[in-house]
């Protein structure tokens, strides 16, 4: 595969990802988009190369750190294979570190996404979902209304996995459908209910929800030191198409 056709395919999951996790504000700066978000969660809160030609330079460098500055905000530097090589080169210069190596992956949905009676899926999130998967994840209490209004800002089809026991939430997961494509985010198992296949489930649910809404395909972004979700992502037939991490002053 070339080196365009790749970039090609890195620039389209990426734009699906924004649409699946959408920022409350994006502006775009010669070539880079500046997601804002009231702080909650770096990826909605960075600096991203959308365009693979754009360039980087001290005063854009500048520029582009300069909003977050003003509200407070240290300025959260999301590179992958998009951002030109300098821009990783000049940051580590600085002091930035380098920390979330993370892998985006793509899997067929074939017939090991089959739904899972116990995982429940809604195209709205009920207050007891929203309540639980704010402690669990955790989110802090002033991030809560921004979180709300991100997840109520997702276009649909938009489906809210669950699985109940013993009267109490204990897994969840989000699927975004997006043309033949399903993002899977926010995989989470309560500890008390981990070791028993829920986050193979909810996987495996979501993939098959999303095929009845045209899918054909389902992508994830995994941190790379995930050890208990990488080899069952493998097992699903995930595979790896890119990465990125972030730099931090």
């Amino acid at each position: 595969m070339s080196r365009l056709v790749d970039l090609g395919r890195i620039r389209e999951l990426e734009s699906r990802g924004f649409r699946a996790w959408p920022a409350l504000r994006t502006q775009m700066l010669a070539g880079w988009a500046q997601r804002f978000a009231d702080g909650y969660t770096k990826r909605a809160n960075s600096i991203n190369a959308l365009d693979p030609d754009c360039s980087f330079t001290a005063d854009l460098r500048d520029a582009l750190e300069r909003p977050y500055r003003e509200r407070g905000m240290p300025p959260i530097w999301r590179l992958t294979p998009l951002a030109p090589a300098e821009a990783d080169q000049a940051l580590a210069r600085l002091g930035y570190r380098r920390i979330d190596e993370s892998l985006v992956q793509v899997a067929v949905l074939d017939a090991r996404f089959a739904a899972d009676a116990e995982v429940m899926i809604a195209s709205v999130p009920s207050g007891a979902w929203l309540a639980r998967f704010a402690e669990l994840s955790p989110v802090a209490p002033v991030h809560r209304p921004t979180m709300t209004r991100m997840l109520a800002s997702i276009a649909a089809p938009v489906g809210f996995a669950e699985v109940e026991q013993a009267g109490r939430l204990v897994a969840f997961a989000l699927g975004v459908v997006d043309g033949d494509h399903v993002g899977l985010f926010d995989v989470l198992v309560a500890p008390e209910a981990r070791r028993r296949g829920l986050a193979r489930r909810l996987t495996q649910s979501i993939g098959a929800w999303g095929r009845r809404h045209g899918a054909r395909f389902a992508y994830l972004q995994v941190v790379a030191t995930n050890v208990a979700a990488r080899p069952l992502y493998s097992d699903l037939g995930f595979e790896t198409v890119y990465s990125y991490a972030y730099r931090v002053p």
